[in-house]
């Protein structure tokens, strides 16, 4: 009985140090699959943040700026840039060699207060090529990628909209690409948008690309978001995503991930910045803990998601989440202010939660 005992007691311990031995970061479990990016705020790029600094340094090794390269940021008047927290997020990343994705150079929101008086097509176009050539070429070599174009589509797949369609037409997209290819031909260009894993939308990004190469304008990448919920991932729409665009010859990313736990005002899975709904009890259900039966579907979900990840590692260049921490989150206050939600893989303690262990053992397992 003595032998069993000590057999059983060595085993726990050789077990124990086993796991200890297994991958404890992102970035070092997925090193062999694709990218581990997160999206990072002003307080962290500032390192006035140091327990998320710890955790972006251990486990990302690509970052996306939140709000800071968005033209309201760097371009706030009409001959003046600001490039104060864009020059130091860029000096962080290289200091700890982590990669950036600019974010972003065209998108119809966030724009700076002064475009709201322009009614010239001519004075658009000349914000549009100055703005682009101006940062896309400050960063050219410092900085690995682009997302020249963001959420320029409709939910049915026809171009969004936007002052840039209205006075510039829907030639504005292929013009920033040339744009920053000439101006940053050293980074890789990219369209970005959500929900573009549905047909409808699918479609019209696919148009883009097409149209774009067959321009011989260079695109090397789209960007799915994935800012889905935690009970209603679209596996099915996701995976023939993955395999429609990467047949067309660019690189497949899910950029913006999180996995809101919170209910819509509208049943949707839209991200338009732009969408808000007023506050109620009911819409934040989850104020001071999230129940022990949500968490596990949300683990469930983010592992069910990265199993398919893992699936098509070869056709996936980079997972980015939208944010480090909870706390962090743009779903606390979208598209309802002052709700508490549980989107992402570490809480607002800046601990990991157990969605974490779970992906970081489907690599440890291969």
């Amino acid at each position: 009985m003595f032998g069993y005992v000590l057999v059983t007691m060595l085993e726990l311990v050789n077990s124990t140090n086993a796991l200890s031995q297994q991958q404890t970061s992102l970035n070092q479990s997925y090193k062999n699959y694709f990218l581990i990016g997160t999206a990072i705020n002003a307080p962290q790029i500032l390192q006035k943040d140091l327990k998320a600094a710890a955790i972006i340094t251990n486990d990302f090794n690509s970052l996306t700026p939140e709000n800071i390269m968005k033209s309201e940021i760097i371009h706030p008047k009409w001959d003046e840039y600001d490039f104060t927290l864009a020059d130091k997020m860029v000096e962080y990343a290289q200091t700890h060699q982590l990669k950036v994705n600019g974010h972003t150079l065209i998108w119809h929101s966030q724009l700076p207060a002064f475009m709201k008086y322009m009614q010239s097509a001519d004075s658009v176009k000349n914000f549009f090529v100055n703005h682009i050539e101006t940062v896309a070429r400050r960063y050219d070599g410092k900085i690995f990628s682009w997302d020249v174009v963001n959420e320029a589509l409709e939910e049915n797949g026809t171009l969004r909209k936007s002052i840039f369609l209205d006075k510039l037409g829907p030639s504005y997209i292929s013009e920033a690409f040339k744009l920053a290819q000439k101006a940053s031909p050293n980074a890789e260009l990219y369209y970005n948008d959500y929900n573009i894993e549905q047909p409808k939308k699918r479609a019209g990004a696919i148009a883009i690309i097409k149209d774009l190469q067959s321009k011989g304008i260079r695109i090397d990448g789209v960007g799915i978001q994935g800012h889905w919920r935690y009970n209603k991932i679209p596996f099915k729409e996701i995976e023939e995503s993955i395999i429609e665009f990467s047949q067309l010859g660019v690189k497949v990313m899910f950029t913006e991930l999180d996995l809101g736990v919170l209910p819509n005002p509208w049943d949707s899975d839209a991200a338009d910045v732009n969408m808000k709904a007023t506050y109620s009890a009911k819409m934040n259900p989850y104020m001071n803990a999230l129940p022990d039966s949500v968490q596990d579907k949300f683990t469930e979900g983010y592992e069910s998601l990265f199993k398919l990840f893992i699936k098509y590692k070869d056709k996936i260049s980079r997972v980015t989440f939208w944010g480090v921490h909870d706390g962090q989150s743009w779903l606390n206050g979208w598209p309802i202010k002052g709700r508490t939600n549980y989107p992402l893989l570490f809480d607002r303690k800046y601990q990991p939660k157990e969605a974490y262990f779970k992906l970081i053992a489907l690599t440890n397992t291969k």
